[in-house]
């Protein structure tokens, strides 16, 4: 994908490409056919495990108004009492929020390419796979990855922070 074809994506998209090319990463974004706002949605889509699809969710860290990005696997639950452990107390995060904070729609919050830097945290269970497909910056992009590629271009701690982990 070469400049042209970048500026022809959605802004968010955009965004994204810009980030993954100038960290040399291999894949630049797809656009799907459909939307995949849901996890669910981005698996059948792409034909892989549902686990394979690094979900980003955001929360409002209460005591600055920050925004926590949780990156973990479609198959897992944040755990929010380990999320709370590890950056303070968080509450849930509406659409308004996400938007503002991110530059990035519900449904297709990157991992990188932030309006505003968030605290960030991967959750190791996306170590099971060898591939993973992150949302691209809009409900119709996705880009290919691996597990240590989401730890080197976002620069985050890799925890355990979903329901039933030890």
């Amino acid at each position: 994908m070469n400049g042209p074809e970048i500026s022809s994506l959605p802004e968010g998209m955009q965004r994204v490409a810009q980030v993954l090319r100038a960290s040399g990463h291999a894949h630049l974004p797809q656009r799907l056919d459909d939307a995949a706002r849901t996890a669910q949605q981005a698996a059948d889509a792409l034909g892989v495990q549902l686990g394979q699809i690094a979900k980003s969710i955001i929360f409002r860290r209460r005591e600055d108004d920050v925004a926590v990005l949780v990156v973990t696997s479609g198959d897992r639950r944040v755990d929010e009492a380990k999320v709370q452990s590890l950056v303070g107390v968080i509450g849930r995060a509406d659409a308004d929020f996400v938007k503002s904070r991110t530059g990035f729609a519900i449904g297709g919050v990157a991992p990188v390419a932030h309006a505003s830097a968030p605290v960030t945290l991967i959750d190791r269970e996306l170590f099971r796979f060898d591939e993973i497909w992150a949302a691209a910056g809009h409900p119709h992009g996705v880009f290919r990855l691996q597990p240590a590629d989401l730890e080197r271009l976002t620069g985050a701690p890799v925890v355990d922070v979903v329901q039933g982990g030890a």
